[in-house]
């Protein structure tokens, strides 16, 4: 019995001492952006943890204002290490489905700008958009053009309605509700080329095919970095551009 006993605590022993050669193993050579217990590197490519990074910053629907500065303090950590200038925004509440909670707004920085600028947006859609900007738009930009992309026009984040404008109340508020939602209608690049939405996406505007080629680079690799991802292959409301947010839910179409 004690003999069982004494083999039992050795096979413990060493299944605990491979578990740990693995685990460091796996902590010095897998790449930094899979492993989830790394922190969060703008500057990284997309691995199969930046999402759950990402959501960490995401605030519970019951979060307390503790809890709120916090996660959302946090999040601007991340962006200014990356390089971002990032400021703290006023939150929005109409007392009804439109709030805003830790909001934020790009200033500048080491960021492809949105124009128009100075959108409120939740911490983690920034987070979001920095990660598209370097690791999508401007590889697929310099892939595709051979220039650096050097705006990103947009029709905004916040809007306090309904999806699609509904005036139903039964209708599901929109992300833009939440300022979690980007609308992205075109891109200016640094040689004076416009891509846009409505026009290139079937490939037929003045950027011909590269145009419609760069644009459902944009959509796969948003698919990547946001929960919901809506192009002119939606539906009719979204024919002039891509909208992307961070619900909960998933969509890429």
């Amino acid at each position: 019995m004690k003999r069982d006993l004494a083999d039992f605590w050795n096979l413990v022993w060493e299944v605990a001492l491979c578990a740990c050669a693995a685990f460091a193993l796996l902590n010095a050579f897998a790449p930094h952006q899979d492993l989830p217990w790394k922190p969060l590197d703008l500057n990284r490519p997309i691995g199969q943890a930046t999402a759950a990074k990402v959501a960490d910053f995401e605030l519970p629907p019951a979060a307390a204002a503790e809890q709120i500065e916090a996660a959302t303090d946090a999040c601007i950590q991340v962006l200014r290490e990356a390089g971002v200038t990032v400021e703290r925004a006023p939150d929005v509440d109409d007392g009804g489905f439109c709030q805003v909670r830790g909001a934020v707004r790009i200033t500048g920085g080491d960021i492809t700008p949105l124009s128009p600028g100075g959108l409120t947006m939740q911490c983690p859609l920034a987070v979001r958009y920095v990660i598209w900007d370097r690791q999508v738009l401007q590889p697929a930009a310099r892939e595709v053009f051979g220039s650096d992309a050097a705006q990103v026009q947009n029709f905004g984040t916040y809007s306090c309605r309904r999806i699609y404008g509904q005036t139903d109340e039964s209708a599901r508020p929109s992300e833009h509700a939440r300022a979690n939602a980007l609308d992205v209608s075109g891109v200016r690049l640094k040689d004076g080329r416009v891509v846009s939405v409505l026009d290139d996406w079937s490939g037929e505007g003045a950027t011909g095919t590269d145009g419609s080629r760069f644009l459902r680079r944009l959509r796969d690799g948003a698919c990547r970095v946001f929960a919901t991802v809506l192009t002119p292959e939606y539906n009719e409301a979204h024919r002039d551009h891509l909208h992307l947010d961070g619900a909960s839910r998933g969509l890429c179409a």
